[in-house]
Order: C-alpha cells, then structure tokens, then sequence
C-alpha cells in the first residue's frame, strides 16, 4: 500500500472518531441530572474484605467446616446483596474512614448496614452535633491545626526556647467550647494520637496500625439534624446516642432531662416515624426518661451495658448484677447492648478437652428475663493473631486469626440470638446476614 494511498483512510478513521466523539458529548449534554453520592450508596457493593475472611476460617470442626462453606457458595452465588438491620454502621464504617463523617455514613449505607449510628453531644450553643465524645476533637478532627486550637479547654501548649509539645497528655477540645459554625468548618480525621509525642505533628501521628488513613483525606462533620436527614434520604434507619456530657450539667440552663429530650425532639421535628429510631445511651437514667417521657420511642431505647468498668461487677456472676436482668425489664428496658464478648464465653463441650465458643451466663439471664441483646463492636480490633484484643477477650483462647471473627458472629447470631451488631465494617455483617439470613422478618 503506497504511502499516498494511506492518507485518505487516515483522515476517515480521524472524522470518524470526531463523529463518535461529538456523538458522546451530546448524549452526555441531554442525559439526566448527575448521579448523587447518596443515590449511589443506595448499590449495596460488600469488597474483598468478607471473602477475605472467609477464605481465613479453620475447618476443625464441623460447624466451622458448614459455616465456611455456605458462605463461600453465597459469596459465589449472590448476584444482590440486600441492606440489613442486624448489620449496625458503628460510626459509620470507621475502620477506614474518619468517624462521624458524611464520608462514614455513605460507606456504611454502601455496604449493606440498615441502620448507622450518630452519637449525639452538644456545642457552645447547645446544637447537637455528631461525636463520639464531647470531648474528643483534638483526637478526631483538625482542630488542632486550626486557629481554633486556642479555644480549646485544654490547648497545646510549647516551649518557648525549643518550640517543643509540652501537654500531649492533657490535650482537650470539646465541641463545647465552639459553636456550631465552628465546629462545622472543622474536618474529621482517624481517631487517634500519640500522648507522648513532643511535636504536634508527632502527636496527630497516631492512628492504630490495623485502621488506615487512606479514606482520611475528607471528613465532613454534621450536625445531628443533618445525619437524620441523610439517614433518611439513604433509607437506614437510626441509632442515635446521648454520650455522657464532658462538663458539669445543667449546662447554661440546659438539663440532663432537657439534653434527652432534645435529641428526640429532632426526630420528631424532622418527621421520622419512632420505629425507624434506636435511642441508646450508657446512662440508665437516660433510657427510664424516655420511657416516661417519650413513650412512643421507648420500645426501641437501648441501654448500653457498660458495666464492666464497675469493680463490683461480673458479667459471669449474677450476684454483681444490680440492676439484675429481670429489674431492667420491670423497669421497662427492652433492648440490652453489652459489649460481644460479655455475651460469649469459651468452654470444652461434653466429653471433649477442645474449647468451644457458646453464650455466657449474662446472654442466657438476659434473654430469659425477655430482653433483647445488640452486641458491639465487630471488626475493631487488631489481628487476633495477636492475643489480648479487648472485643474478644472472653474467647481469646479459641479465636486466633481473623476468620476466627466469622464463627464468632455466628455464635452471636445463631446461639445468642442478638438482634443486630455493630460493626466498623458493616460489609462483613451484611454479607453474613445475606447468606444465613436470606428472608428476613419485615
């Protein structure tokens, strides 16, 4: 083919793509609006991590061998996955992505969780806000590299000659000490910093190892009111919670009564329906003031069981337990959340020297007084190669690698009888809830 006979084809192959192109820009000019964050999180797309996890469990036993299986065939087989209420965003999905953030939220949606969490604390003004703690924003946002660090009850304080971090330890900033336009230009960060640290870079410098900083580059902060309008627009349902306040109460007029009633208040100004609604809070108080006072919400209140820290108190011995389970109920709670490992227990079965994972004596009490359990928190710990992660300490005989957590659930699931798990990645749960689960109650 001579050289002179090449160009004409070149020149119908440049014009052709021309067309094509201008073809494509045309369809891409009349195509609908663009495609919104929340109406893609409405996809539920579960990632490696469960498959991940599967592949990782033993086969010693039997059930373990069942367990493995039915979930390698359901992760093969399941062509859509289904949003779940067992599986509770903690957070968000807070694992990978900075807590309390828009960002969290979206993750957790995405991946199945059908209800996702804003815990609930108040600024300068008494706006109610999304937080973990009152005061945990110089761990969990920038605020320390912002001009508002010299707001804070506690700020960072330096050497004058060498320019060195002098408080790492005592560092504070609470959402009270700002208000809410404030707190709203802040960015969320990993939770975590180092309080040995001699700079401040040093000190930020402290998220741990088995979280990641990937999805850290954006955290947007919210106020509650806007979680419960993008909860709603995602169609999860909600479990909001009261946090204990970080300063004395009443707070410039505002009483722990009023702080309950508060955040109820917003659901009921935003129209949601009280069964979209799990109000939890670890003061006990808290869940017997809605129960007198906002009944309508009350049958889905959840006081949060953390008793542990209590010295008198063993979840192995019924006798430590004031209030007992059946008081609770007489008191009107329905729905009890400890952390998952007081709900477990290792022990050999009859006529084997192996230890098995079965429920604790505090699971078998509470469901016999008629309670019902939520269990926290699912993936937040550190490899279980390594002994002594706190969520798992009750099994930590028998759980020695991370498909260990899937037999856990399964005990939780199965044996327990939980109703829902928080997690800080809601895939896993999702998944699980998927395969052993497929028709659930509506």
């Amino acid at each position: 083919m001579s050289r002179t006979g090449a160009l004409p084809r070149m020149g119908l192959a440049l014009a052709l793509g021309i067309v094509v192109a201008l073809a494509s820009a045309s369809a891409l000019a009349v195509s609908p609006e663009k495609i919104s964050a929340v109406e893609a999180a409405q996809n539920v797309t579960l990632g490696p991590r469960p498959l991940f996890l599967i592949q990782d469990m033993d086969e010693g036993t039997q059930r373990e061998r069942q367990l493995k299986e039915t979930l390698m065939r359901c992760a093969a087989g399941t062509e859509q996955w289904q949003r779940r209420d067992f599986s509770i965003g903690h957070r968000g999905a807070a694992m990978q992505f900075p807590e309390h953030t828009r960002e969290s939220y979206l993750a957790a949606a995405q991946m199945g969780a059908g209800i996702v969490e804003c815990d609930v604390t108040f600024t300068e003004e008494k706006a109610l806000v999304c937080r973990h703690s009152q005061c945990d924003l110089h761990a969990t946002t920038n605020i320390l590299e912002t001009e508002l660090a010299n707001q804070c009850s506690v700020p960072p304080a330096f050497d004058p000659e060498t320019g060195a971090l002098t408080n790492a330890e005592a560092i504070q900033c609470c959402t009270s000490d700002i208000t809410v336009s404030e707190f709203k230009s802040l960015e969320g960060r990993m939770d975590g910093v180092n309080t040995e640290a001699s700079s401040l870079a040093g000190y930020l410098d402290g998220t741990p190892g088995w979280r990641t900083d990937l999805y850290a580059t954006r955290g947007t902060l919210m106020t509650h009111a806007e979680s419960i309008e993008l909860f709603r627009s995602l169609g999860v349902r909600m479990t909001p919670e009261l946090k204990a306040p970080g300063v004395p109460m009443p707070f410039d007029g505002m009483s722990q009564a009023d702080y309950a009633q508060k955040m109820i208040d917003e659901y009921k100004d935003a129209g949601v329906a009280a069964e979209d609604v799990f109000p939890q809070s670890f003061n006990l108080d808290d869940v017997r003031y809605w129960i007198d006072n906002a009944p309508e919400f009350a049958g889905q209140a959840v006081y949060l069981d953390g008793r542990y820290d209590d010295e008198t108190f063993d979840h192995r011995d019924p006798a430590s337990w004031a209030p007992s389970m059946d008081a609770l109920a007489e008191q009107g709670v329905k729905i009890l959340a400890p952390p998952m490992w007081m709900l477990l227990e290792a022990r050999p079965e009859a006529g084997e020297n192996e230890e098995r994972i079965v429920p604790s004596v505090y699971a078998e009490r509470a469901k016999a007084a008629g309670l019902e359990l939520i269990a926290w928190t699912f993936e937040r710990s550190g490899p279980l190669s390594e002994d002594g992660e706190w969520y798992h300490q009750s099994v930590d005989a028998v759980v020695d690698n991370e498909g260990d957590k899937l037999l856990v659930l399964d005990v939780l699931a199965k044996d327990v009888g939980i109703m829902g798990l928080f997690s800080d990645w809601p895939a896993t749960v999702t998944l699980y809830d998927n395969c052993l689960d497929p028709e659930p109650a509506t």
